[in-house]
Order: structure tokens, then sequence, then C-alpha cells
């Protein structure tokens, strides 16, 4: 049975990229482009797609928003599989403009988080172009090659540049090594058929409001069992201005008796808890074949 993957698109995103390496083992896959992760992410939840892959973190810049909000708030869908993928930008052009002088170059497109990785490089070599955003990197390589004449250029993978045949003037073009983003894949389906032997459970707690030190205990419930936390950060709850709650990653499954332990003592301090997916972890370097997660 043929699988569809809703995917950040046009063809050439890293998102693509993360969605062909994690089901690169399965049979009959059909990647389907979406404009937008909100887009991608309700695919699943009408039953367009089976899945949907959408970026959750970048080393960098930090958690993707618009990710998380939909999950909580939108959608209800489980994770059901985690990849760690090293990011490398790339600053590209049309072979029209090869050879401008940097100072010329009028507007360099991108994703948001691609500007950002790299917006110091581009200050040096473009110190007067003007950074517009693009719903993906793809997109952005897209635009900068149906406009040969005008002194565009587009920040992205690779794979964009080749897709949209522009010549890549700068590889290497993020600020700081160590670039990695993490890609969640959800589905109502089952887990995903790679093996992993690293596993993380995902978890939204909202602290009871009148409770001090609540979060203290929350988080002393994982230590003192020695449950390693991996991500934890606050996210408002849309009801009111100082209303939180806490995406909190826990590097165990979720049926081990360590996290079944600490949710029951969680939820006796009254705090709310909900599980957002238990799921493999995978890693994946350049030209390397997918492996377990490991620390990066």
């Amino acid at each position: 049975m043929e699988k569809r993957i809703a995917y950040l698109g046009p063809v050439g995103t890293f998102t693509y990229i993360a969605a062909t390496t994690l089901f690169s083992s399965e049979k009959n896959v059909q990647l389907i482009p979406f404009p937008t992760i909100p887009d991608c992410l309700q695919a699943v939840e009408e039953k367009e797609t089976d899945w949907a892959v959408v970026p959750v973190e970048n080393a960098i810049e930090g958690s993707v928003n618009s990710t998380i909000d939909w999950i909580i708030h939108h959608v209800d869908l489980p994770i059901r599989a985690e990849l760690v993928y090293p990011i490398t930008q790339c600053i590209m052009g049309h072979t029209s403009q090869e050879g401008r002088p940097g100072h010329e170059i009028e507007r360099i497109y991108s994703h948001p988080q691609g500007i950002a990785q790299c917006q110091l490089t581009l200050r040096k070599m473009f110190p007067y172009a003007e950074h517009k955003m693009t719903e993906s990197t793809a997109q952005a390589a897209e635009l900068v090659a149906n406009h040969p004449e005008q002194p565009w250029l587009a920040v992205g993978p690779k794979a964009a540049a080749e897709r949209y045949e522009l010549s890549i003037i700068k590889e290497h073009a993020e600020d700081h090594n160590n670039n990695f983003s993490r890609f969640f894949a959800v589905s109502r389906e089952e887990r995903l058929s790679a093996d992993s032997a690293s596993y993380k459970t995902s978890l939204q707690v909202t602290l009871p409001s009148d409770y001090p030190g609540a979060l203290y205990q929350v988080l002393a419930a994982f230590s003192w069992r020695k449950v390693n936390l991996t991500h934890i950060e606050s996210r408002p709850t849309k009801t009111g201005l100082g209303n939180y709650f806490f995406w909190i990653d826990a590097q165990l499954p979720v049926e081990h008796v360590l996290m079944q332990g600490a949710i029951e003592e969680i939820e006796a301090l009254g705090c709310q808890v909900r599980v957002l997916g238990s799921f493999p972890c995978y890693f994946k370097k350049i030209g390397e074949t997918l492996v377990a997660n490991e620390k990066v």
C-alpha cells in the first residue's frame, strides 16, 4: 500500500531531504509538497496524506514555533519518529549573475531560518542586499531561477541549487559549525519500520495555577529516577498573559516503568499531562546511512 507523505516543499528543501531519509527503506512512497508547515500537518489531520515530515528545532535558531503550536493547538497527531540532520547552507544565484560584485546584489531570498543561520556571512559578503523571506529555501531558489535578469541570490541546500540549476557562490555559508536541525514525522499509523535503539517521549505538561514550586517538583520526578531530559521549553497556552505549558522530551519510551512512574507522580501534583508521542530517534551525517541517534 502506498504511503503518502506531506513535507514542506517544494522539492529540494531540507524537509524534503529529511523525508527521503526517513522513508528511504520504505517501498511505494509518494512525497507530496505543501507550501507551509500548517498545511503539512493539516493534510494528515484531514487524511489527505498518511504522514507529515516537518522541522521542529535548529541548533542555532532554536524551536520552530509553527510546528510546536500546530501540534499542540490545532491537530491531534502522534509524533512517530525524529531525525537529526546536519544543515549545510549554500549561497546560490543564476548563472547570468556569476561574477557580479557583492555590493551590487540587491536581494537575498530564503526561509527565515536560512537567513538567520547565515546572517553574519551575508552581511559581510553582500552588505547592501535586502533580505526577503520565503516559505521555504527551495521556494527561494525557484524564485531566483525564474528571474535571471535580477541581481538576486538565494540561501538553501545544495539540492535546491541542483534542482533549479543555480550556481553555488559559497558552500558552508552558515555562521556556526555543528548546525543541525531536528525533524518530526507525525502520523496516525504505527512507528517507522527502521530499527533504532534510541527512543524519546514528548510530553505537554500544564502546571496548576495555584501550586508554588510545581515546576521544580515536575523536574524532580524525572531527576530522582535518573530519566534524562533532552529538551524543555515553555510555550503560551493562549488562554491569557502569563499562562504557559511545558514541552518536555525525555529519553525513554513511554511504556518504560520509570516514565510511567514519573507521569503518575506529575499528575498527582495536579498537573495535566498529554503524551505527544513516543518514538524512535535517528541521526544522519552527510554521506552516511541512517543510524540510531547519538548526542550531536
